[in-house]
């Protein structure tokens, strides 16, 4: 067993890493998106609730529109994140060794170094649940029932953050029901006291969503249900956990979940609210692909599960060695994000993911305007929008579809419309003869060669209405 000294030593190590990496790499298309959402802050948005917004807003106010400034938010709160688990692990495994090896398990995952680095939903998602999974343990150990209040400021926030704060709600339910010891809450007011501060704080984003067709929910719970049964999606969803966790995380992880699930282990609560999620998403991938970032919210939950594994023999072995492996994959994703050249790869999905094959092509949009070839570039897909936007401050760029997307942003003005307008899009996407119903005239386009694909660029003449689009 690692020292706690060792662990958190190690964990403090990790954290300052976290911020160097956060500050040098590029954004990548989605960060760069929820960056165009602070620039106009709201109680909503069209995919996901305001919280990434707002952080990304705070941290851009202290270190500007940089890398650094869309991330530090995720960097800041890693801390008290970390503290969450930490802490809510020596409250439930009783061992101070082992809650600190579980803050050490729950920073060595990519899933959450990923997650707590990358400006995006996942980041106070898995934040709020740290809190979240803290508090429901002092109710636990302490039997005190106004910990229930913060329980629902943890799930309001969590809440603000992204929809999938409800499975946390879901599980703890489940755990009243289920835990005979705990069942006791139930005939309480506090539990629904801290529903009901959770609704106070969520209710603005409520009141949001009601003014704009409740679009969010549509968008989200559209997902539920799609698909045709098969099982192409099960293993691609554990394979992924297996990567995102570690291999041998995962496995402790897994041999802990199991071990929780029974009704009178200490840590039931730990393993309901995992189940719940995990219940989900497992009947989800027999018939749709679930995205590898899905589960963010349970790894604090897990992280625990796996450090109070009691070892002995093989399984011994595979403990003594899980942070170490970890570790040295961590690292090597960081060192290959850092320095793409190192493996020069022909095609890389990191370098595809952070913009750095779209970046020449930003350049080129970039160079028609300062020659003043090009007074606005048009496009059609958010990544397209947000990239140019970012890495290209000075460029004016349209959007002439999804206006939902960008509800308070302005339209284009009718001056520039009458510029010099190009539409750019990846051959892939390309949807110039959508374009086309918007505008008069759409010539022949000259292809642009990126790492990701081949790009399309068409010059376009005067709108058929002033009424096109969104400047984000």
């Amino acid at each position: 067993m690692i020292p706690a000294r060792v662990s958190l030593a190690i964990v403090a190590l990790l954290l300052v890493l976290r911020g160097v990496i956060a500050a040098v790499l590029p954004l990548s298309a989605d960060e760069a998106y929820y960056w165009l959402w602070s620039l106009h802050p709201a109680f909503g948005y069209f995919d996901h609730p305001p919280m990434i917004a707002w952080l990304i807003r705070a941290g851009t106010f202290v270190f500007g529109d940089t890398p650094l400034g869309v991330r530090a938010a995720g960097v800041a709160l890693s801390v008290p994140a970390t503290w969450f688990v930490w802490r809510a692990a020596a409250l439930v495994l009783k061992d101070e060794d082992r809650a600190a090896l579980a803050a050490l398990f729950f920073n060595l995952t990519i899933m959450v170094s990923a997650e707590l680095l990358a400006a995006t939903p996942d980041m106070p998602s898995t934040v709020t649940a740290c809190a979240f999974v803290y508090c429901l343990a002092q109710v636990q150990a302490t039997g005190n029932g106004k910990w229930w209040l913060a329980v629902g400021v943890a799930a309001g926030l969590g809440l603000l953050s992204k929809f999938s704060a409800l499975f946390l709600g879901a599980g703890t339910l489940l755990w009243l029901v289920v835990d005979a010891r705990e069942r006791k809450w139930l005939a309480t007011a506090w539990p629904y006291l801290g529903a009901v501060l959770a609704l106070l704080l969520w209710a603005p984003a409520l009141l949001w969503q009601s003014q704009h067709h409740w679009e969010t929910f549509a968008f989200q719970f559209g997902r539920v249900g799609t698909g045709h049964y098969t099982w192409r999606y099960l293993g691609e969803f554990l394979g992924a956990q297996f990567a995102m966790a570690s291999p041998l995380i995962f496995v402790l992880m897994a041999v802990g979940l199991w071990r929780a699930t029974r009704r009178d282990s200490d840590q039931l609560m730990l393993a309901l609210l995992a189940w719940t999620a995990l219940g989900y998403f497992l009947q989800h991938s027999l018939h749709d692909r679930v995205q590898g970032n899905w589960p963010c919210f349970i790894y604090p939950a897990l992280a625990i599960l796996a450090a109070g594994v009691r070892t002995s023999g093989v399984l011994r072995k595979v403990s003594m060695i899980a942070a170490p492996l970890a570790g040295v994959m961590l690292l090597a994703l960081y060192a290959h994000a850092a320095f793409p050249q190192m493996l020069n790869l022909r095609k890389d999905p990191v370098a595809r993911i952070l913009g750095r094959d779209f970046a020449p092509i930003a350049s080129v949009a970039a160079a028609l305007n300062q020659a003043h070839l090009a007074d606005a570039i048009l496009t059609t897909d958010y990544e397209t929008t947000a990239w140019l936007r970012f890495t290209q401050p000075g460029l004016k760029v349209i959007q002439v579809n999804e206006p939902q997307r960008y509800p308070d942003a302005p339209p284009p003005p009718a001056a520039l419309l009458k510029g010099r307008l190009y539409y750019l899009a990846n051959l892939r996407r390309d949807q110039h003869r959508l374009v086309q119903q918007s505008f008069g005239y759409i010539g022949f386009p000259t292809q642009a060669q990126a790492p990701s694909g081949i790009y399309m660029l068409y010059p376009v003449g005067r709108p058929k209405s002033s009424l096109i689009g969104k400047m984000p």
